[in-house]
């Protein structure tokens, strides 16, 4: 379950002030256990169809305090607990008032990341379980620049009512852990540079991106990697609808042509109190390329609800994919029930 989007930097619930000479650091561990029961039905294997109970745990680890000259320093660290002990997400952040605030991403976080799906929903993207077990997940964009970047992140600007938000990310190593990168790695030191521009005003916000990958190297006349997206949403009252695009220009050069991707989403949801509804879509596909023809076109789609009662949350799912994988033919069907309870 991809819920560190939707859980962010939450507010420190529980913290432990500890004062020193220098500074006062707050502290504070969160965490909330998933369990859920999915039945699938997939066309093509029956190793592939089946159903079952599982548990997902997660710890939230927060600390945050404040420098001598006003600046602010703050630590998050999300860990996986279900199985074995893993790092899913982690980020130190420095925030300089007025100058805006510089984000060093260890493990995801990048602001380009956080928008590689951003269409509403009451329980998880239309990709979220379709993409462990398929290569074409279309929320691609900002995945290269995620880990081992750094951002640096302007103030909100409100100019004649319209709030603006822009973040630069640089990664010396895309698509590379930072512990392994610095050793060498499995790479060979690509770097990658990201930049998103957000506007707001009156519920409608408008979004773009691009992710540019130097991994030209060893190709005569080569090109780089350029991967964009662009959004917009729109929220009235209880209703929120939103639309988004995405494009991989993969690399090109002398006797090698990259297959180019792209990827469609659209979503709306009802959100009155504690309850939510939604429907989504998502469509990706592969260019075609030499003549070819365009992969199949894999389409997702899914009805989700949820309703929330303290810290309890009940949530419920009917999803269906085609030519997953973009692989004719390849289907599937699942509906999921689960319990997500904060703590």
């Amino acid at each position: 379950m991809n819920k560190l989007k939707t859980i962010g930097l939450s507010a420190l619930a529980g913290s432990l002030a500890i004062a020193t000479s220098a500074n006062a650091v707050d502290y504070a561990v969160t965490g909330d256990a998933y369990v859920s029961y999915s039945s699938q039905d997939d066309n093509t294997t029956e190793a592939a169809s089946g159903k079952g109970y599982a548990v997902d745990t997660d710890l939230y680890f927060n600390a945050a305090g404040e420098l001598d000259n006003g600046y602010t320093v703050s630590f998050f660290l999300g860990v996986n607990t279900h199985g074995a002990f893993s790092n899913t997400s982690s980020q130190v952040t420095l925030g300089m008032g007025s100058l805006g605030t510089v984000q060093i991403n260890n493990k995801v976080g990048s602001k380009a990341n956080a928008i590689d799906d951003v269409m509403p929903n009451a329980m998880q993207e239309t990709w979220d379980r379709v993409a462990s077990a398929s290569t074409t997940n279309p929320s691609f964009f900002g995945a290269s620049s995620s880990k081992g970047s750094i951002d640096y992140r302007i103030p909100t600007l409100d100019l004649a009512g319209v709030s603006v938000n822009f973040a630069a990310t640089y990664d010396p190593n895309a698509d590379e852990d930072p512990y392994n990168a610095s050793s060498g790695g499995v790479a060979t030191s690509v770097p990658a540079t990201a930049y998103v521009l957000q506007l707001s005003a009156m519920g409608l916000e408008l979004g773009a991106g691009q992710e540019t990958l130097d991994n030209e190297q060893g190709l005569a006349l080569g090109e780089g990697e350029v991967n964009t997206t662009g959004y917009i949403k729109y929220a009235y009252g209880p209703i929120s609808a939103g639309y988004q695009e995405a494009y991989a220009d993969n690399r090109h050069g002398t006797g090698t042509t990259g297959a180019d991707n792209e990827a469609e989403f659209w979503g709306i949801a009802y959100t009155a109190g504690d309850i939510s509804v939604s429907y989504a879509e998502s469509e990706y596909m592969t260019k075609a390329i030499a003549g070819g023809a365009n992969s199949k076109t894999q389409q997702l789609e899914s009805v989700q609800a949820s309703y929330t009662m303290g810290s309890m949350t009940i949530m419920g799912s009917l999803s269906e994919g085609s030519n997953v994988g973009t692989t004719a033919n390849k289907n599937y069907e699942e509906a999921s029930v689960a319990v997500n309870f904060s703590f």
